[in-house]
């Protein structure tokens, strides 16, 4: 297994061992792990903290040049929050875990020039089948239905 996508695995588990929602995400720039997060929303009160912006706020301020260099890795497909960020810093590559159990706006994100890698793991699904078995409102409420 990818060695990234592996961290990005430990980090959803730590928020599903914290009683939040099990996705993680991983920020490589140059093969090097710069930052991890994982969704917070539960576990601060946030309204924001999804893995993605969990990730992006621990990797700390980072330049163009580095953020054009890097790939995020994240276990679910990102939101359109999320997918936004990507954006806005000009992240070229995502990789996703797994899109089954939610698809974010990947089209729209590829559109933009983004490199879009879905791996479609089983261990990242499972983590999500689960959690959504078990929550299914607080599921709803972190996609905003």
């Amino acid at each position: 297994m990818d060695p990234f996508l592996q961290a990005a695995i430990e980090e959803a588990r730590q928020g599903m061992a914290e009683g939040g929602i099990p996705i993680g995400s991983i920020l490589v720039i140059d093969g090097q792990i710069v930052g991890r997060g994982h969704n917070q929303r539960v576990q601060k009160g946030s309204a924001t903290l999804h893995a993605e912006m969990d990730c992006l706020e621990n990797s700390g301020r980072l330049k163009a040049a580095d953020y054009r260099r890097a790939t995020l890795y994240s276990t679910l497909s990102p939101c359109d929050m999320c997918s936004g960020a990507l954006l806005l810093y000009g992240i070229p590559k995502l990789v996703i875990g797994e899109n089954r159990t939610f698809r974010g706006p990947e089209d729209y994100v590829r559109s933009r020039g983004v490199e879009v890698e879905v791996v479609d793991d089983a261990t990242c699904r499972e983590l999500m089948q689960t959690f959504i078995r078990q929550s299914p409102e607080l599921w709803s409420e972190d996609i905003g239905k």
